[in-house]
């Protein structure tokens, strides 16, 4: 079987460079806390597979901390998972690879969720983590400020027909483990244990006015998009509303 990014993710993410300058990095308060929980923080040399580790936000904080990981990050897009190598970082190991065979940036699938149950030894758990801006979260969260509601309502306005972060599908995979009648729940056996634990942090990242523009176009479904397709995208009538 051959396995392929779709077109968007592929061409979505070729800028990797940009990619890794506007994207923000994780607040190492955060990153204590879920280590913590999947029981690996203080263990020395612990194995850690990061799964879709792009250009390695994530990845170089695990790298530097003073357990000494041995990390094997995974990440199926050339660009991005080249941006990663170049980094240099001596416990890494930078592999090409799908979640449903380690060898999608999707994870929620049935055979993701099987293959990431494989490879864990006895004890091991998986972890998630995203950085999610207000104009690109789940309907149901309060943006910070006005104009993060904005931008909210055009993201939601803008249907590529493509499951993310903020249509909280991902979750599906999980539920589905177990029947949600009580008497099948006891005799259900589950990957991994419910309900899922979760936690948040809120927390600031500055940019310049100048740089919310390359945010922004990092998302890979606004990257692919150029012209006047960018501004109907955006709501707005044409390329001409972008200027001034």
């Amino acid at each position: 079987m051959v396995l392929q990014l779709s077109s968007q993710a592929s061409h979505g993410f070729r800028n990797a460079s940009s990619y890794d300058t506007y994207r923000p990095s994780y607040p190492l308060e955060v990153v204590d806390d879920l280590l913590a929980h999947l029981q690996v923080k203080d263990v020395p040399n612990a194995r850690i597979v990061d799964l879709g580790a792009g250009t390695g936000k994530f990845t170089e904080l695990l790298a530097a901390r003073d357990e000494k990981y041995h990390v094997v990050a995974v990440e199926p897009h050339e660009e991005m998972r080249k941006a990663l190598s170049a980094k240099g970082l001596s416990t890494v190991d930078v592999l090409d690879g799908y979640a449903n065979n380690l060898s999608s940036l999707r994870f929620a699938t049935d055979a993701a969720l099987e293959e990431i149950h494989r490879i864990l030894i006895p004890g091991g758990n998986l972890g998630m983590i995203w950085n999610v801006e207000d104009y690109n979260a789940p309907e149901s969260w309060e943006p910070t400020t006005k104009w993060e509601a904005t931008m909210k309502e055009i993201m939601w306005s803008y249907h590529d027909q493509r499951p993310r972060f903020r249509h909280d599908l991902w979750r599906n995979v999980f539920d589905k483990q177990v029947s949600s009648t009580p008497f099948t729940i006891q005799a259900a056996d589950p990957l991994f244990s419910l309900p899922l634990g979760e936690d948040s942090t809120k927390f600031i990242n500055w940019l310049h006015p100048d740089a919310i523009w390359g945010r922004f176009r990092s998302l890979s479904q606004i990257s692919i998009l150029e012209g006047d397709e960018l501004a109907v995208g955006l709501g707005l009538d044409s390329a001409d509303q972008f200027i001034d």
